[in-house]
């Protein structure tokens, strides 16, 4: 497989827990992970680019226009989750996609922080 850091959803990220749109939870990811369904409405409002925004990762093995090029979600198309983030750099870090790991790794901490200061 060819994952590779998604560095606009790093970006994008940062900029949602600058602007405190953040849930700082330590509960199971599975609560809070859209799923399928979820996924589809979100993109039948928005484009996929939207979408990709809240994946770490992106397998350019599969088409630009698919959910399936999208790895290692972090939130709920809302606000970034530290359970989502301590659950991307988990599954990056047992699957050796250590750039993912790292990104991860660091959007937590910059979430709690962000959290500390409130």
């Amino acid at each position: 497989m060819s994952i590779q850091v998604n560095k606009k959803a790093v970006t994008y990220a940062k900029q949602l827990i600058e602007d405190g749109k953040i849930k700082n939870d330590s509960g199971q990811w599975s609560e809070h992970n859209p799923d399928t369904a979820d996924e589809n409405k979100f993109l039948e409002k928005h484009e996929i680019e939207e979408y990709a925004k809240w994946h770490l990762g992106e397998d350019t093995s599969k088409g630009e226009d698919t959910k399936g090029r999208y790895k290692f979600p972090y939130g709920d198309f809302k606000t970034v989750h530290r359970d989502g983030l301590l659950a991307a750099k988990e599954r990056a870090a047992q699957q050796g996609y250590h750039d993912i790991e790292k990104a991860a790794d660091e959007l937590e901490q910059a979430l709690e922080k962000k959290a500390d200061s409130k």
